[in-house]
This record gives C-alpha cells, sequence and structure tokens, in this order.
C-alpha cells in the first residue's frame, strides 16, 4: 500500500509539471473548446498505457541500450512537437484572417443540408486530430519516456505474477491524468465563457505554440 502511495504521489507530481501535455492541453481547449481538448486527454490515456506496456515487457530497455535508437526516437519527438507548435501559431494566424475576411464581405449563405454535412465531417475529423495529437505527444513526451525507463520500474517486480500490479500503476497514472487535465479543460472553459475577446484565445494559442518549439528545442539538446 505505501508503495502505491509512493508511486501516486510521484506520478501526479510528474502529471502536473510543465511540460508537453500541459501546453497542448492549454492550446486546444482554448482555440478549439472542450470535445477536442477532452479528445486530447483521451489520447494521453491510451499512450500511458503503450508506455507501461513498454516498459513492463522490457522493450524500453533498448533505448538504454542503443543510442542510436535513443536519438532517433528524441529527433522524431522533436520534430513532432515543431509542428504542433508551428502548427499552433499558423493557425491563429489564419483565423484571424478568416474572421476579418467574414466581418468585412459578409458570410455566404449555404443550404442547410450542406451545412450540417459539413460540420458532420469537421467534427469527427477534428476529434479524431485531437485525439491523434494526445497520443503523439504523451507517446513522444521524454518526461514520460524517462519516467517509464528509470522511475517505474523501482515500484515492481517484473514477474508474471506482478503484471497485474505494474498494469494497475499505469491505470493510477492515466486515470491521474485524466483527472487533473479535465480540471484544467473545465476551468479553461470558465475563462473563455467569462473572456469576451476572442484575441485571448488567438494569443494563448501562439504562446503555446512557442512553447511547443521551446520544448522541441530542449528535446534536441538532450543527452543519450
Amino acid at each position: 500500500m505505501s508503495e502505491i502511495l509512493t508511486f501516486s504521489v510521484v506520478a501526479l507530481l510528474l502529471v502536473m509539471s510543465p511540460g508537453p501535455n500541459g501546453v497542448l492541453i492549454l492550446k486546444t481547449a482554448s482555440s478549439l473548446g472542450r470535445s477536442a481538448s477532452f479528445a486530447n486527454i483521451a489520447g494521453l490515456f491510451v499512450a500511458t498505457f503503450c508506455h507501461g506496456a513498454l516498459s513492463i515487457f522490457g522493450l524500453s530497455a533498448l533505448l538504454l541500450q542503443s543510442a542510436e535508437l535513443f536519438t532517433l526516437v528524441k529527433i522524431i519527438g522533436a520534430l513532432y512537437l515543431f509542428y504542433i507548435g508551428a502548427k499552433a501559431i499558423y493557425n491563429s494566424y489564419k483565423k484571424s484572417e478568416t474572421v476579418n475576411l467574414a466581418e468585412t464581405d459578409g458570410l455566404i449563405a449555404e443550404s442547410p443540408q450542406s451545412t450540417d454535412v459539413k460540420k458532420a465531417k469537421s467534427g469527427v475529423t477534428g476529434i479524431l486530430g485531437s485525439f491523434s495529437e494526445g497520443f503523439l505527444t504523451q507517446l513522444l513526451n521524454p518526461k514520460v519516456s524517462m519516467f517509464y525507463l528509470a522511475a517505474f520500474p523501482q515500484f515492481v517486480s517484473f514477474d508474471a505474477a506482478s503484471y497485474a500490479i505494474a498494469f494497475s500503476l499505469v491505470a493510477i497514472h492515466a486515470c491521474l491524468i485524466v483527472t487533473w487535465f479535465v480540471g484544467v479543460t473545465m476551468a479553461i472553459d470558465q475563462i473563455k465563457q467569462r473572456g469576451k475577446h476572442s484575441n485571448i484565445g488567438r494569443w494563448v494559442q501562439r504562446l503555446s505554440g512557442s512553447v511547443m518549439i521551446y520544448f522541441s528545442a530542449l528535446l534536441l539538446g538532450q543527452k543519450a
């Protein structure tokens, strides 16, 4: 019981500490809303079990034994974080231009059927895209990778009898992620409801994108 409590505290501190996951949720919740942010969180949840499975079944040890493989994963993660950050900044300016054009020229009328179809398609695509962003951000998150490479094995002995316990710890970590970031999402949503200026969301998106790019630079500088 004491080991579970200790693990929970360590995992909670990991979840609450600043990192790519928090920046992603901040960016998504402020610009796309709760549904997209919840899809991000679902991606984080699933990717956490992938990290746990890799650690439990010993595949993560390959990263520690191969400097070349570690470097490859690091580069992929850095490039992905850079892509997410650059995309957030670009979309914030693109959205500004779209709003300005709509205010200047007016909106083009469309049939209700056409509008409904477009909303349905964009909704499904948007949710899947947000899920993928959350999944890949967590999967390539160096902070989480190092946690499952170095810290997680200290809490379990990897034999057949302890697999259930090991996955229970992973489940605790995943549930802490969901609880924390759902709370963050709801807080951001409340701030958005009270704020009347759309510029706030765009500037948060640009700031989040810049932080993502900063994290990508930090990741490239991390030694194998």
